[in-house]
């Protein structure tokens, strides 16, 4: 007997990094057709130094290389596409997705020289496409970016209701309003499972309209008098619109700062969203503009080091400059992990005497997802006989499920990745387990977590190097040898240099009369203890025999 099996292997107990399968077949192990929805990335956290991306382990997916037969793409996000260039090339199935999601995908896959001929198909709202065994339709939904779309996905065995990321907006400035008559298109369809976006899950009421955002931005944009930096996320396409109206409004010349600003401009041309818009001012003519006429959409509203408003706080900006009476809003919400590197810029403007609005002093953002209220509301509308949460951390997910439960859902499951879920007309339940883990994307190298150098780097840097250097001749050290360190301090307490430090416990080694043992060790051992006594620390020691 063929059954329907949904595994999610990454953003399920985590924010980011999407990558759900289903599959219909004899067993979800083997004799299976799988389809992917999304496939995306997180951005490196605390504690792993050097690594710029984090991906969903596909190990599971490369056993079921030759079942995978298609990849669905919700929406632009890189939490839903930013795996793309380096998990599909592996694979090379058949991509269905947006126009303008396509177009950024296509951006990426030209950056990494992949060759996606004839690969990509354009997916609309309210098509129904047919892959393997599956049926699914298009829906659109209302999010913070363009063409987002939800999958009714229909196997012989189940119904599925695949929301991606969505919210509730009558009113999104870009794009149609979210519309609840129209949101499935069939009649008494039985839904038996809903896999639903739990990101907001613990907020109360509704996320709230970007038509409301783009009013209050209009109250707040025409009564500042100096230059305006505006930073939100560079995907808000229709925050951005919202902006670039206004700004026109208050006779304001709109200039984009940030590669991220221009890639997302860009696309949205491509495909028409942004079309009756003044053009943007490129950036190394902004110096021309009076102060009272110029408005800059900058990205890095999370502190990102490298970002546009970054190095304008710094005074590391090539064209844009910060002065006092300038005025930066921030448009966004603060990302948990980001506080410190934000209020370190934040106190950059000030120390410049340039004024600073946040989501705490002016109502200048609504999320992207939904909040209980929204939920509800969808559950109402589309009434599954099953939830199951994803797209949100644990508490997050046990949230989403006791509000489902709360209003009359009661077969609800809360996983995690690596879990297989059997989705049927009777309910959904658990059917077996398999590996999920992480990628970690380390400069131009992919490595597994578990293989990563960043934990040693890590550890690197809270405790420092050194490095002994020594000449061995017929089993004899001949000289001196050389000890570099890094990351130290250079002195102890008393004026001593940690490098004498050092070649005493060399000497204590090399003058003992116990010749026995591994000469390797008893040089680290000695430096170690020697390091640790004068400085309190463990500093990682590396000996290279010549």
């Amino acid at each position: 007997m063929k059954n329907t099996y949904f595994l999610p292997l990454g953003g399920t107990g985590e924010i980011g990094m999407n990558l759900n399968l289903y599959g219909y077949g004899e067993d979800s192990h083997s004799e299976t057709d799988w389809i992917m929805v999304d496939c995306g990335v997180t951005f490196s956290q605390a504690g792993l130094p050097g690594v710029d991306l984090q991906m969903p382990d596909p190990t599971f997916l490369a056993s079921q290389k030759d079942n995978l037969k298609g990849v669905i793409l919700t929406h632009a996000h890189e939490d839903h596409i930013g795996a793309m260039p380096f998990i599909w090339p592996y694979f090379n199935c058949p991509i269905y997705t947006t126009q303008f999601t396509a177009s950024l995908l296509i951006e990426k896959f030209e950056e990494h020289n992949i060759d996606y001929d004839g690969k990509i198909n354009i997916l609309k709202e309210g098509d129904v496409i047919n892959i393997a065994s599956f049926e699914i339709k298009a829906i659109g939904l209302t999010h913070s970016i363009p063409e987002m779309n939800a999958l009714l996905i229909k196997s012989p065995s189940a119904n599925i209701f695949h929301t991606g990321d969505w919210k509730i907006d009558h009113n999104p400035v870009v794009g149609n309003g979210f519309n609840s008559k129209g949101l499935l298109g069939f009649d008494d369809l039985r839904i038996d499972a809903l896999v639903c976006d739990s990101t907001n899950a613990i907020v109360p009421g509704r996320s709230g309209s970007e038509l409301d955002v783009k009013d209050s931005l209009d109250k707040i944009i025409g009564g500042i008098e100096g230059r305006i930096f505006l930073s939100t996320f560079a995907s808000n396409v229709a925050r951005l619109y919202s902006v670039a109206e206004t700004a026109e409004k208050h006779d304001r010349h709109v200039v984009l700062s940030g590669r991220g600003m221009h890639r997302i401009v860009n696309a949205a041309k491509a495909v028409g969203i942004l079309d009756g818009l003044p053009e943007f001012v490129d950036e190394e003519d902004a110096g021309y503009l009076p102060a009272e006429k110029t408005l800059i959409l900058c990205t890095g509203s999370q502190g990102e080091h490298r970002a546009a408003l970054s190095k304008i706080a710094n005074d590391r900006h090539q064209h844009l400059v910060a002065e006092k009476g300038d005025t930066v809003i921030f448009s966004s919400k603060v990302i948990p992990g980001n506080e410190a590197g934000i209020l370190n810029l934040q106190n950059n403007f000030a120390k410049k005497g340039v004024n600073i609005i946040t989501g705490k002093d002016e109502f200048v953002h609504v999320s992207g997802h939904p909040c209980e209220d929204e939920l509800i509301e969808m559950f109402n509308l589309i009434k599954p006989k099953a939830v199951i949460p994803v797209h949100g951390e644990f508490r997050h997910l046990t949230a989403n499920a006791a509000l489902a439960e709360a209003n009359g859902i009661k077969n609800s499951l809360v996983i995690e990745n690596g879990t297989i879920i059997k989705i049927s007309d009777k309910g959904v339940s658990v059917d077996s387990e398999v590996s999920s883990g992480r990628l970690h994307k380390d400069g131009k190298i992919i490595v597994y977590d578990y293989e990563s150098p960043s934990i040693e780097r890590s550890k690197i840097s809270h405790t420092g190097l050194i490095v002994v250097s020594v000449v061995m001749v017929n089993n004899k050290v001949k000289g001196k040898p050389v000890v570099k360190t890094f990351g130290l301090p250079e002195f102890d307490k008393e004026g001593i240099s940690l490098i004498d430090w050092v070649n005493q416990a060399l000497s204590n080694v090399f003058g003992s009369k116990n010749k026995g043992g591994n000469l390797e060790s008893k040089i680290r051992n000695s430096v170690v203890r020697q390091i640790k006594g004068v400085w309190g620390k463990r500093p990682k020691v590396e000996i290279i025999f010549h």
